[in-house]
């Protein structure tokens, strides 16, 4: 089994309901989630758009290997509308929902389609702050410090505020 820190994050359509959807389809594709953060609503980052996202980390196990989770998580993402980006210019984008692979267990590797850990971890308080809220020591295998430390080093001063959602649906 492997451990795994998704980042779900996105800005239009229902939030509420895809959020309880994404941890449905999470759960049934990808394997069971041990631990996710409070959902934080934040500016875009990347670009601009009226829409705020909601964010959230979630910690897994799975016993994908990570292209085959890869894959599974954008079958995932266009049910949800998602359509692959032809080039970087689409990249960040107004979405429904956008799962990224943050961790896979305590590994560094890269592929034409994957780099983990994520590369931008420690530039972003969208996913610095539910990593410290779920797992604050849990070290970055490259730069060998803690979400707590990385987070205290973080140069992104977007307003970051705690989303109060009534408790989930059992699934």
């Amino acid at each position: 089994m492997h451990k795994v820190f998704l980042g779900l994050g996105g800005n239009i359509g229902n939030k509420e309901e895809n959020f309880i959807l994404v941890h449905r389809h999470i759960t049934k594709i990808l394997g069971p989630i041990q631990q996710a953060s409070s959902v934080y609503e934040t500016p875009p980052w990347g670009f601009s758009s009226d829409d705020n996202f909601w964010n959230q980390v979630v910690e897994i196990k799975t016993i994908l290997e990570a292209e085959e989770l890869l894959w599974r998580i954008k079958e995932i993402e266009e049910m949800f509308g998602r359509k692959p980006a032809l080039d970087s210019e689409e990249r960040y984008t107004s979405r429904p929902m956008d799962i990224d692979i943050l961790y896979f267990d305590d590994t560094y590797f890269e592929t034409k389609s994957l780099t983990v850990p994520h590369p931008r971890i420690q530039h972003r308080l969208f996913v610095l702050v539910p990593l410290v809220e779920i797992a604050p020591h849990f070290k970055h295998p490259l730069l060998r410090m803690d979400h707590l430390t990385l987070l205290e080093n973080c140069h992104d001063k977007s307003i970051i505020r705690k989303v109060d959602l009534p408790p989930a649906p059992p699934s």
